[in-house]
């Protein structure tokens, strides 16, 4: 049986990922920031995280480095639709979508996906990530 963790603050989002991916061999937990994400952890071990990279609690990047730190086994993926880029792009104090995920990549995500996307390349970078080979899972 394979465990999914969703961290999103967005309903939406959040609830659509634990639609598409549930299954009879896969069970899907949605947390909707990162402390709720971490007791989810802490209550029952998970194989993959996807981490929205913008939370209400915590930087996603921080995050994404705190999962690798007690779970090296869980494999992540970080989503983002950038924080404020496209309201005011020109602003240079914007963060663009793909400068939030290049922090995900150096905090430790496996892989990282931006939004929008389709279902089909979500399970792409799934498939991805599942074949490569991460550290044994060291509970703390």
């Amino acid at each position: 049986m394979q465990r999914i963790l969703i961290i999103d603050d967005e309903t939406f989002v959040r609830e659509a990922l634990q639609r598409v991916l549930s299954g009879k061999e896969t069970t899907v937990v949605g947390a909707a920031d990162a402390n709720c994400g971490f007791a989810a952890l802490r209550e029952s071990p998970v194989d993959l995280a996807i981490v929205d990279v913008v939370l209400p609690d915590m930087d996603g990047a921080e995050a994404i480095r705190q999962i690798r730190r007690d779970y090296p086994a869980v494999r992540i993926i970080a989503i983002s639709g950038g924080g404020n880029f496209g309201l005011h792009a020109y602003r240079p104090e914007a963060i663009s979508t793909r400068a939030y995920l290049a922090a995900c990549s150096a905090a430790g995500a496996d892989a990282v996906l931006p939004k929008p996307f389709e279902t089909g390349e979500l399970r792409s970078v799934m498939d991805r990530v599942f074949s490569t080979a991460r550290p044994t899972a060291q509970l703390r």
